[in-house]
């Protein structure tokens, strides 16, 4: 079978390219790139060329974009560049150049993509990049995962070119005349896949002549147990973590099988970033109080008494959510909740645990609505007076760690805890029979 006809049956059968699917084709000028670009036109594909110019190599960045932008006008096709400062974006962002760019290419083509209404998006990577990624992330500890190499397909990303080595790709760009440029940087060791590539590939092909096509077995194989593993991982992650909202809840009860088994442990909860170190302490922490909190690198997880509690990291409320309640308001939100504020000179007595009535004369404008921070206290009304700490309060309550961050907590100007919105009022700040004005606050 010829090169066209291998290429047309890859896209077709392997990736699921309808003919009349429209491409975006991230073209660098190298020869990986304008094969793929010559091979989609050939093949009546409608395509558009994009070009990254990142401006990391002087001239030779201009000298790339002119060969794209001359090869797409003799085809007739689309040309699309899009210039980076790259170096600044790295520093900016305390990434390498290479992540920087990567971060930037992607951003930029699947921009262009939706605004140009192409279904895919295809990169020109090879087997030997297939292979290289494997040994690579062999050497970073990705586990199972990460032996599975660049996959074909994910998402609206594809790699038409992963059944070519790096062989047949530079064959065919002879044999079929194709223009290209050879990327200098490609061939210095300064980086970690030009070692692989230039260093480490050629003694494993020393051992084994047939090492390329080895490993792309072996890749298949890793694969193929990665989604048998994950047939058995996904059902049961599905039946444990109900999601809530923005919160994932995993009861501790239906957990009980599978926390003295680690591995199923890191995959259960591989999808949240947690390592094995910390699971290891989640098991050893299971039969001891709750609330303890254990972090992965974007989400925290708390034992609670009953529960699991899995939320996304964010900014700390209480460091953020503030509100000044000056003497004329009358109503206001804070915290999802709305509320409604009045004075009178005489009022009912309302026991609603949504309602606050309070001596105004004891209080000092503008007050402070916010959450609950380490160290808080009040004096409980019913308590006589004694001090309790907020956390003790949350406690005695069965109000779970991740609950006690959300609830309202409305301060006077002297830094006293009036209220614990929603549950109780401080003792300090009731009407007493010489209480003249009331304020009346409702959460609504």
């Amino acid at each position: 079978m010829d090169l066209v006809s291998r290429f047309q049956c890859y896209v077709k059968e392997t990736l699921g390219i309808q003919k009349d699917d429209k491409l975006l084709l991230a073209v660098s000028g190298g020869r990986d790139s304008m094969l793929m670009a010559h091979l989609f036109l050939v093949s009546g594909y409608a395509c558009f060329l994009a070009h990254c110019n990142f401006h990391l190599r002087e001239g030779d960045a201009d000298l790339d974009e002119e060969l794209v932008k001359a090869f797409a006008l003799q085809h007739g096709v689309p040309f699309f560049v899009q210039h980076f400062q790259t170096t600044h974006y790295a520093q900016q962002y305390g990434l390498s150049t290479q992540m920087a760019a990567r971060e930037l290419r992607y951003a930029w083509f699947e921009e262009l993509r939706v605004q140009q209404g192409a279904q895919w998006v295809a990169i020109a990577q090879h087997q030997d990049d297939h292979i290289e990624t494997v040994l690579l992330n062999l050497t970073r500890g990705t586990g199972l995962q990460g032996l599975q190499g660049i996959l074909p397909k994910r998402d609206r990303v594809i790699r038409p070119l992963l059944f070519l080595s790096s062989a047949e790709v530079t064959r065919s760009v002879q044999q079929l005349n194709i223009p290209f440029r050879d990327d200098q940087s490609n061939f210095s060791t300064k980086y970690a896949r030009n070692k692989v590539r230039l260093e480490i590939m050629p003694r494993f092909r020393e051992i084994n002549p047939e090492f390329d096509q080895v490993m792309a077995a072996n890749i298949v194989h890793f694969q193929e147990t990665y989604e048998l593993l994950q047939s058995f991982i996904l059902p049961i992650r599905e039946e444990l973590f109900i999601r809530e909202g923005d919160l994932i809840r995993v009861r501790r009860s239906k957990m009980e099988s599978y926390i003295s088994r680690l591995p199923i442990l890191f995959e259960l909860f591989k999808p949240y970033g947690f390592a094995k170190n910390i699971l290891a302490d989640l098991q050893a922490h299971w039969e001891s109080e709750p609330g303890k909190v254990f972090h992965s690198p974007g989400y925290e997880l708390w034992l609670d008494r009953d529960d699991l509690l899995l939320k996304r990291k964010e900014e700390n409320p209480a460091m953020s959510a503030r509100l000044e309640i000056s003497t004329g308001t009358r109503c206001f939100s804070f915290a999802d909740n709305q509320f409604e504020m009045t004075v009178t000179d005489a009022v009912t007595l309302c026991r609603a645990e949504n309602v606050l009535q309070v001596d105004i004369g004891k209080l000092q404008f503008p007050l402070l609505m916010r959450f609950w921070e380490v160290g808080d206290y009040f004096c409980p009304i019913g308590m006589g007076g004694k001090r309790k700490k907020l956390s003790d309060y949350f406690v005695q309550r069965k109000i779970g760690r991740y609950d006690k961050k959300r609830i309202p907590i409305l301060v006077n100007g002297n830094g006293d805890i009036i209220w614990i919105v929603g549950y109780r009022a401080d003792n300090r700040y009731r009407m007493t029979e010489s209480t003249k004005k009331v304020v009346t606050l409702v959460c609504k």
